[in-house]
């Protein structure tokens, strides 16, 4: 079964909850992502719940999708209150107005997306609840890692970039990787898309690997740009060219230093 009974519920929930993008475009992207993650996780409890599906398992992989969406949605709009230099950011990455038919294609195509990614979790619940745990547990302690690793890795950064704004950041978890918070993202999903192993079927398996393969390239989209940006203000520092040419941009020990053509 490709699409549950039901499953026009999260699409509304993911909606409703991601339309604080026709207040500000980068929120469909952003806040409203994490806000749409979380209320999805909160629609399949409650489903479950009402339907006595609500295993343990299941319960501990949706309050790990509210923990996520929380925190990512939270933290993105504190950044962007307390920081002048995020604003300013933001406001590069649009510079023109954004015609409201864009707005309209660009929140249902967020809402879907949004569904698509938390699939593995829905479908365990609509289709397979008795369904083997094995691999719902071991998605559920990949999914608090990459909470962990984020959460992490945001702060280490916000404190950096608080006591230097001008200065990359080259340690903590940045000594590994150059994107941390990337690949706790990438991991978070991992957790997600192993969390279906053994209950997804057929075209399943479709829907849940594009929502996979979907966030793994917007977060080496993200990456790429990053490192441009990262080019541009620190490109003249002999220690940035001395810390990116010996660390991993995205996935620690793996030896992809580069996602941007270096310029000559």
């Amino acid at each position: 079964m490709i699409f549950p009974p039901l499953t026009w519920v999260l699409l509304l929930v993911a909606a409703a909850l991601c339309a604080i993008g026709f207040y500000k475009f980068v929120y469909f992207m952003s806040v409203g992502y994490g806000l749409a993650v979380g209320g999805v996780g909160v629609s399949i409890f409650i489903i479950a719940l009402i339907r006595g599906n609500l295993t343990p398992a299941m319960a501990v992989l949706c309050l790990l999708l509210l923990i996520y969406g929380i925190r990512l949605g939270g933290f993105l709009l504190v950044r962007e209150i307390k920081s002048a230099a995020y604003r300013k950011t933001l406001k590069e990455q649009i510079d023109k107005p954004i015609p409201f038919p864009v707005k309209v294609v660009m929140w249902l195509l967020m809402a879907i997306l949004y569904v698509v990614q938390t699939s593995p979790v829905w479908y365990r619940e609509a289709t397979a609840p008795d369904g083997p745990l094995t691999t719902a547990w071991i998605g559920a302690v990949i999914m608090a890692v990459g909470i962990i690793l984020e959460a992490l890795a945001d702060k280490q950064k916000s404190a950096a970039k608080l006591k230097n704004p001008n200065r990359p950041v080259m340690d903590g978890l940045y000594k590994i990787c150059r994107c941390p918070n990337y690949f706790g993202e990438v991991t978070f999903w991992t957790g997600v898309f192993v969390s279906g192993w053994g209950i997804l079927s057929g075209l399943q398996w479709l829907i849940a690997g594009i929502g996979y393969v979907m966030i793994v390239m917007i977060m080496i989209s993200g990456a790429q740009r990053l490192e441009k940006r990262q080019n541009k203000n620190y490109g003249s520092l002999p220690e940035y060219q001395a810390y990116v040419e010996k660390t991993p941009i995205l996935v620690p020990f793996i030896p992809i230093y580069h996602l941007v053509k270096p310029e000559k």
